[in-house]
């Protein structure tokens, strides 16, 4: 299945300015499968090492952590010979030997051509936590998150339909009716699936919607085991009960985020690191509202006042147990969630972009579900479930910041009318 971090592997390999790729993202994401893939098309052979699975590996770094020392004790260990520009070093779980994330500092300043790749699912916890000695200034970085719904579409040999679509993005001219039926019915099969490749797979290969659905409850589980790592056994509770309950605030008609719903009585303090665990994990998000619209956003930001999404919509579905045909049907009886659903799924698409999301509200409870700066332009993006897209809150904020333009995203074709771009669901990954 082609996967997007492609082309950034590629543009990294050949820049001038390379340095060791830290590749993070929340488990059973693609990481290694990614990297795996890219050593054996673009390098002639690759050296991979998992922390994880190979505890003994750690005792390597143990004494020096020098390339010269090292590289003679990799490649006899990787049972093949090690050789600049030519192999690809991949570390996998390197979050488990802190030694081995402060030897690319050297590899960077000693040994630049040699290629490598690291990997960590919990790497943003664990760093965090154990306060490790992180090479700062002396790698690259990237986020590796789910497949987004053009990933989705490519995998189900929709590649024609998925240039369609970018076309209608550009000149808001609307889909032919078929197509856009077509294409929200595959939205809604991602609404179900979600970006985790095996399951994309699983459903590429079936169309088995049971049979994915046991592939991400595995997945939950792993996540529930995970919280139990680089957590004390007093955060360990919390972790879990935040994580449940994120799902349900989710449902309210108001989706900022509450620590009373948590709990009764349920306070920052008491679950702040909770949270922040989460986040690190790369399992949900958190978006800011801010106060005012200016760049840079950052700066503008309420610290006290935040949604936090999941981070995968499949896994959503799977942990709020819905039906798949409650969702491809999009009964009345999920009123209450599709809202927070079709937020949660256009959050996952901007992240996707590399974008960092934002929303705001007017002193009379006007609200933007996102703000992002897109081509040097603050642009409001407001998300309707379905295909009803009055949208008032809309209308005070363009009276109040007058941007450009704005998106509307819901179940209506492309279109643009009155400075609004409306922008089917499926389409979201264009922005």
């Amino acid at each position: 299945m082609y996967r997007k971090i492609m082309r950034f592997l590629e543009e990294w390999k050949e820049s001038g300015h390379r340095k060791p790729l830290i590749l993070q993202g929340a488990r059973q994401v693609g990481k290694t499968y990614s990297v795996l893939e890219f050593g054996r098309t673009h390098y002639e052979n690759v050296a991979y090492f998992n922390f994880e699975t190979n505890p003994r590996l750690n005792r390597t770094f143990e004494e020096d952590i020098s390339p010269d020392y090292l590289i003679p004790i990799l490649s006899h260990i990787a049972g093949q010979t090690i050789v600049r520009e030519k192999t690809l070093i991949v570390f996998d779980e390197v979050q488990l030997c802190e030694r081995a994330l402060t030897a690319l500092k050297y590899f960077y300043e000693d040994a630049p051509d040699y290629h490598i790749v690291v990997a960590g699912s919990l790497l943003g916890v664990a760093v965090n936590r154990a306060k490790f000695s992180f090479p700062v200034g002396k790698v690259d970085m990237k986020t590796l998150y789910p497949m987004d719904v053009e990933e989705f579409m490519l995998a189900l040999g929709e590649g024609a339909l998925v240039e369609q679509i970018k076309k209608c993005f550009q000149t808001d001219m609307p889909m032919p009716s078929a197509l856009h039926d077509t294409a929200m019915r595959l939205y809604r099969q991602y609404l179900i699936v979600g970006g985790m490749p095996e399951c994309v797979l699983q459903f590429a290969e079936t169309g088995d919607f049971i049979l994915v659905r046991h592939t991400q409850d595995t997945i939950l589980a792993s996540y529930l085991n995970d919280m139990s790592k680089y957590n004390t056994l007093n955060e360990i509770k919390k972790t879990r009960l935040a994580y449940d309950n994120i799902t349900v605030q989710l449902s309210k008609k108001n989706t900022r985020f509450q620590y009373k719903l948590i709990k009764k009585g349920g306070r920052a303090s008491e679950f702040e690191n909770a949270i922040e665990w989460l986040c690190l994990s790369g399992i949900v998000s958190r978006v800011y509202k801010v106060e005012q619209v200016r760049k840079p956003l950052e700066n503008y930001r309420d610290i006290n006042a935040f949604k936090i999404y999941v981070s995968d919509l499949g896994l959503l579905c799977a942990k709020k147990d819905l039906a798949a045909n409650d969702i491809l049907y999009m009964l009345e009886e999920l009123n209450d969630f599709k809202g927070g659903m079709a937020e949660n799924y256009v959050n996952a698409q901007l992240s996707m972009n590399g974008y960092h999301t934002f929303y705001w509200e007017s002193e009379r409870g006007a609200e933007i579900d996102f703000v992002i700066q897109r081509g040097g332009k603050l642009i409001p993006i407001e998300v309707k479930s379905a295909d009803n897209t009055k949208a008032k809150s809309l209308k005070v904020y363009m009276e109040t910041y007058k941007p450009d333009y704005a998106i509307k995203l819901s179940a209506k074709n492309f279109g643009m009318e009155n400075g609004k771009k409306t922008v089917p669901l499926y389409a979201a990954f264009c922005i």
